[in-house]
């Protein structure tokens, strides 16, 4: 059971005790064994956000190439800057200032849709194809490729303000 670890009421009459030490406001916070530590690392919110750039540029290949999915990729482009972004708020938490974490955001969505955009690439070059990576972007998507990329940027910054 427990046993309290100061008496609460006066051991003899008219004597007074604090609750607690005065000097206890000037100690650091200590962390309770009941609250778990704090896992958020900028290791840890990068890695993150490069695993799920890897996927986003997977689900534009599979969306692109084997679903033949093509205005819709800016849409999952957006879709995946967001989560980038937001994968490096949650998994670095504070541990990275605001302005590095935006930079991270950009490049990892941009590199999502460049992932994915290759990906398109060699899959069509396993269907047959023979253009190099960028005449069959232009000739296949069009303004649809730098889309992607501004859709991935304004959700990664949108997320990241």
């Amino acid at each position: 059971m427990d046993e309290p670890s100061q008496p609460t009421q006066p051991t003899q009459p008219g004597e007074r005790r604090l609750s607690r030490p005065p000097s206890e406001r000037y100690r650091a916070t200590e962390i309770e064994p009941d609250d778990p530590p704090s896992a958020a690392s900028p290791a840890r919110g990068v890695a993150i956000a490069v695993v799920v750039a890897i996927v986003v540029g997977g689900l534009i290949t599979v969306l692109g190439g084997i679903v033949l999915v093509t205005a819709g990729l800016v849409v999952v482009a957006a879709a995946g800057g967001w989560a980038v972004a937001l994968a490096i708020r949650i998994g670095a938490g504070a541990t990275i200032p605001r302005q590095r974490r935006r930079a991270i955001a950009f490049g990892l969505a941009v590199s999502a849709v460049v992932i994915g955009q290759v990906g398109l690439w060699l899959f069509a070059r396993t269907e047959g194809g023979v253009l190099p990576l960028v005449d069959y972007l232009a000739q296949t998507f069009g303004i649809l490729v730098p889309l992607q990329a501004v859709a991935a940027v304004i959700a990664a910054a949108w997320t990241t303000r």
